[in-house]
């Protein structure tokens, strides 16, 4: 079963930022190819044809118009910050094993 075309309306404002983004200066590979997608949007291209223009997936791209649409321009550049990886050790843990590297050998 096919999906039904993801229509984004990009606000005239949101274009203009996109065109500016886009004529110059240096920016990230990802926002430049994410910028591109969400233009094409704007023309009324479908995920499908923009994954033929821009390489990405139809899904990311779909996720792009999706965040676009929900949050913004921003939200459809950037990703949330993710958490780390838990520390392996603890601070006190940490704090004995210096004191015993640079204590007086037994």
């Amino acid at each position: 079963m096919a999906r039904g075309a993801l229509r984004i309306e990009v606000t005239t404002k949101d274009k203009k930022e996109l065109r500016r983004m886009l004529s110059g200066g240096v920016q990230q590979v990802r926002v430049v190819l994410r910028a591109v997608a969400l233009l094409q949007f704007a023309k009324g291209v479908s995920a499908p044809k923009i994954a033929d223009m821009v390489p990405l997936t139809v899904p990311a791209i779909r996720k792009i118009g999706h965040r676009y649409s929900e949050d913004g321009l921003e939200r459809a550049f950037y990703e949330k910050q993710r958490p780390g990886a838990e520390a392996p050790l603890e601070d006190s843990q940490k704090q004995r094993i210096i004191a015993m590297v640079c204590s007086d050998p037994p």
